[in-house]
Formats: C-alpha cells, sequence, structure tokens
C-alpha cells in the first residue's frame, strides 16, 4: 500500500466520531460541500458497490460525476473519483494543501492541543475535506458520497443530499456503533434529513422500524425495498425493478454475485427520485449497470484466484452464496487476514463449508493482526488452519497448490494482492 506523508502522522487521531471539526473546516474552506449536487450512500456491506452503480449510470447518461468513497486498496487517490478515474496527485495534493494550511492555523493559535482536543483533525476528515473541496473545483454535476463510519457522527455528514440511501444494517463496528441492528440503525439513520428522501434496502425488521421512525420524525419521505419500489433479481433472467414511472426488465449487472442485483435496485430507486436535472433513461440504466466495477469484491484476478473485501458475517454470507453456486475443480483455500477490532471467527466460520484449508497471513497496514495471533483465534474451526506469515510469503504459499484461493478478511489484504499479481 503506498502511503501519504501529509496524512501519515494523523493517525494518531485515530477514530473521532463528530461533526463541529468538519464544519469549522468547511466554513474555513468556503463551504465546498454545498457547491455540487449530493448522494448520500450509507450500510454496512454494499454502499462502496450503490456508490459505483449510481455513477456508472449516471455517468452513461452523460453526467459529469464525483464520487468518494474508502477505504482504498493501494493508494489514498482511489477516494476521490472524477469522470471515472481517481485525480492525480497534482490534483490530491492541492487539495490536502489547501486543508493543511487551516490546520496548521489551529494549531499556531493552539486549538488543537490537549485542551483544544475538538478541533485536532484526523486522517478520514482531512481527506473527505480535500475531496469535496476538490470536487467544488471540478465542474461537476453530481458527487456521490459514502459514508465512512456509520452516519450520524461520520465526517461526511455534513452535506446537504438530494437523496439519502441506506443500503443494509448489519453488525459491525459496535464499539462505535452499538452492539445490535437498532443502535446501528440509528446511527445509520443520521444521514437522512429534513424533507429529503431516503432510500432503504431490503433490511431486517428493527432496523427498518427504527429507520421508519427516524424518517417520520425529520418528514423525510422513506422508500423501502419492497414497498415504494420493487426487486425482482436472477441471474437467468436478469434484473426487474418496479418503481416511481420505471418498470424495467431484463437488466444486466456486470459485477459478480447475486447480492449486485440486489444493490443494483437500491441504486435505481435513488436514480428514480433525483431532480429532473439528473434523470436518467433507459440506455443509460442497461450500460451503466453492465459496466460498473467495483475492484477488490468478488474480482476475479485470473482462473484460480478471487479476491473480495468480506470482513464481516453478512459480507461472508454473501461470499459463502457467491461459492456455492461457483464450484471449482481441485484443491480450496481461504487466505485471510484480518484487522485487530474484527471478529475473524464471524468470518471463517461462515466460509469454511467451502475450503479445504485456511492461510493466515498479514498485510502492511499497522492495524493488521499477526498471522500467527489470528491462526489462535480460529483453533477451533473444524479446518486445517495454518499460520503463513507475511502476504508477500502467503500468497505464492497458497497457490501452490494449485485450485482455488480465495483471499478475504480486509480491504488492504485485497489491496495488497491485488499489487503482487499486478493487477493494480
Amino acid at each position: 500500500m503506498r502511503r501519504h506523508p501529509l496524512l501519515d502522522e494523523l493517525g494518531r487521531f485515530g477514530v473521532k466520531l463528530g461533526l463541529s471539526r468538519m464544519r469549522a473546516l468547511l466554513a474555513e474552506l468556503g463551504s465546498p460541500h454545498l457547491e455540487v449536487p449530493v448522494i448520500h450512500v450509507a450500510g454496512t456491506n454494499g454502499k462502496g458497490s450503490v456508490v459505483a452503480l449510481l455513477e456508472g449510470v449516471l455517468a452513461a447518461q452523460g453526467y459529469r460525476v464525483g464520487c468518494f468513497t474508502s477505504p482504498h486498496l493501494d493508494h489514498v487517490n482511489e477516494r476521490v473519483r472524477v469522470c471515472g478515474a481517481p485525480v492525480s496527485d497534482v490534483v490530491f495534493d492541492e487539495g490536502l494543501r489547501a486543508v493543511d494550511a487551516v490546520r496548521k492555523r489551529w494549531a499556531a493559535e493552539g486549538l488543537d492541543t490537549p485542551g483544544g482536543a475538538d478541533h485536532a483533525l484526523t486522517y478520514f476528515e482531512m481527506v473527505t475535506a480535500a475531496a469535496l473541496r476538490i470536487f467544488s473545483r471540478a465542474e461537476l454535476d453530481v458527487i456521490v458520497v459514502e459514508v465512512g463510519l456509520g452516519g450520524r457522527l461520520d465526517a461526511t455528514n455534513v452535506v446537504e443530499p438530494l437523496v439519502s440511501v441506506i443500503v443494509s444494517v448489519g453488525i459491525d463496528h459496535v464499539d462505535q456503533l452499538g452492539p445490535d441492528l437498532a443502535s446501528i440503525a440509528a446511527e445509520k439513520a443520521g444521514v437522512i434529513k429534513e424533507g429529503r428522501p431516503v432510500v432503504t434496502g431490503p433490511l431486517r425488521g428493527p432496523a427498518l422500524r427504527v429507520i421508519r421512525s427516524i424518517a417520520a420524525e425529520r418528514d423525510a419521505p422513506l422508500h423501502a425495498w419492497g414497498e415504494s419500489f420493487r426487486v425482482s433479481a436472477g441471474r437467468a433472467d436478469g434484473l426487474a425493478f418496479a418503481g416511481g414511472a420505471w418498470n424495467l426488465r431484463g437488466l444486466e449487472v456486470g459485477m459478480e454475485g447475486e447480492h449486485q442485483l440486489e444493490n443494483a435496485g437500491v441504486a435505481l430507486a435513488c436514480l428514480s427520485l433525483l431532480p429532473e436535472r439528473l434523470s436518467v433513461d433507459e440506455a443509460a440504466i442497461r450500460s451503466g449497470l453492465e459496466s460498473a466495477r467495483h475492484a477488490g469484491r468478488l474480482e476475479w484476478l485470473d482462473r484460480g484466484l478471487l479476491v473480495d473485501c468480506a470482513h464481516n458475517a453478512d459480507g461472508a454470507a454473501r461470499l459463502a452464496a457467491y461459492l456455492g453456486a461457483h464450484k471449482v475443480e481441485g484443491p480450496r483455500t481461504l487466505l485471510v487476514g484480518m484487522s485487530a477490532d474484527k471478529d475473524p471467527r464471524a468470518l471463517v466460520v461462515t466460509l469454511a463449508p467451502h475450503f479445504d484449508r485456511v492461510l493466515t497471513t498479514r498485510c502492511a497496514h499497522p492495524r493488521a493482526l499477526e498471522a500467527g495471533d489470528l491462526a489462535a483465534a480460529l483453533v477451533d474451526v473444524d479446518l486445517p488452519v495454518l499460520p503463513a506469515g507475511a502476504v508477500e510469503e502467503a500468497l505464492p504459499h497458497a497457490r501452490a497448490g494449485g485450485g482455488l484461493v480465495v483471499v478475504a478478511g480486509s480491504v488492504f489484504l485485497a489491496g495488497a494482492v491485488r499489487v503482487l499479481v499486478g493487477a493494480s
């Protein structure tokens, strides 16, 4: 993973949920977050794919689209896309320098000392602000912004979106968001704005009840899966969508996995609510859904190597469903690496029926768990589990026996593998 020297030092501030710093920072920068229409996308899983699908359709219609996503696979520039491509180092650095000038002035005034810690910017806040400033200067028609963590207190929640999207609600980041679906849903529902429509994916009961209640409090029209719009999905017949004025059939989605058909349905529901100046036609919908890609998500790097960023129970279930429908001859190896704050058993126990062995590894990210510690956490899994060291050694070891190797557990691990095989 390529690093950025200006951002490295900010890792010491970690995750600090809250909007006061971002609001103050953006005010200093001239409120760039209010310059371009926004679609705001939250969710435990699937939000990055929905961003890619929205980008694909809007671009196919001819709009100039900016996208902000996180985390990145290899280089931080990937988080800031303009018209389908990461911004250049020159553009990204200029955006960062503008933000850093405010940060340095705050530091000189003592606002980011321990006594004024609310003004000490985090890595994510710095990148988010830089992205919004870059977008405001890029002559865009619309930007699609992915939430980083949760929603209510996420740094992206300063935007005033045309439409908010909550793709899914699952158990993840419990230390920050809460221990159950209702608590996590309440945090994600923070992206719902007064009077602005909100689209939800196929949510479980407790999550949908919370979101329905918060939408009603904010007089925000709720467009819930199976209510305001209907989706029927199957690879044999394609995607069918009915909602608003649209009744579309036989749509093809280019990204792998049945769950991407669901994500496409959510994206279509969002697109159906955009104002006339951002309308899309059926030709753009078909072209955009077929051409959309999301690197590192059910991505075949060659015939025997599949990478996926699944890192929680819901992501594991989707990967398991995909593997169940795609049989591969020969031995099957799961190469897994995870951050220290994740639950490895939730991932591996779900995937175990599809593999003959598990190799644990570690990429260079500072939060990555050591391969030996990860193997120890999986000692009771009913499969051979072997620590295989750093990913540079573990990947060739995993592939030596032929068959299928699936890489999962971390976005950063997926990125490292893509670099090793020349895909990034």
